[in-house]
């Protein structure tokens, strides 16, 4: 599977299984976008990421990290 910044839920998924742990509201946008590009299967231009696109990233992770309290 390809993830790219349009990919929000499947980039959310991904990160709550690699840091299961991390409150996702805790973590600031900069440390979020390395995070991002740094995942396997993440292939997409880093620099198309924006605010949105993080904060939409950001919701999905929550949204896996709440569900699994």
């Amino acid at each position: 599977m390809s993830l790219t910044w349009e990919t929000a839920e499947d980039i959310g998924i991904e990160l709550y299984e690699k840091f299961p742990d991390m409150d996702p509201l805790q973590v600031r946008f900069t440390d979020l976008h390395k995070m991002v590009i740094a995942l396997e299967g993440f292939d997409d231009d880093p620099m198309a990421s924006n605010e949105g696109k993080l904060e939409a990233i950001q919701m999905a992770w929550y949204e896996e990290w709440k569900d699994n309290q």
